[in-house]
């Protein structure tokens, strides 16, 4: 399947990008210690959110296969950047929460399709991504 994005560039470090398919737009900014002002999500920033919603989508596909309820899982995740020897982003630690708690063979289910997202697959072995899994009552 092929998406199209549009993307322009309106000056001032920002730009604007349009899904294809709905339509949608999101701005992006330069972060204030990249010379932007940070008014918006960052490319970067970009690459940290669509590791978050992959896996906990991906997540999400494999629960209703199985009608085991995700709701009100949540996903942090937390950008560190690393300027040597070029600047990109070093790590993504992700610390994902499920509010229920499942058995040991739903839950390594639920863990392994989260490392096997698209995302996660994409990033290759540059970045280091550390994640953490929080059930039920445990956090």
């Amino acid at each position: 399947m092929t998406v199209r994005i549009d993307t322009i560039y309106e000056g001032g470090l920002h730009c604007r990008a349009v899904h294809g398919p709905s339509r949608t737009e999101l701005t992006t900014d330069a972060p204030v210690d990249n010379q932007g002002r940070g008014e918006s999500f960052s490319p970067t920033d970009l690459v940290a959110t669509a590791l978050g919603t992959c896996m906990l989508t991906t997540m999400g596909i494999v629960a209703k296969r199985h009608d085991w309820d995700l709701t009100g899982s949540t996903a942090i995740v937390e950008k560190h950047m690393v300027a040597d020897p070029e600047r990109r982003i070093g790590k993504l630690t992700v610390e994902i929460r499920i509010p229920r708690d499942f058995g040991p063979k739903e839950r390594a289910t639920l863990e392994k399709t989260a490392f096997t997202c698209p995302v996660h697959r994409s990033l290759g072995g540059k970045v280091e991504i550390p994640v953490v899994f929080h059930w039920g009552a445990q956090g």
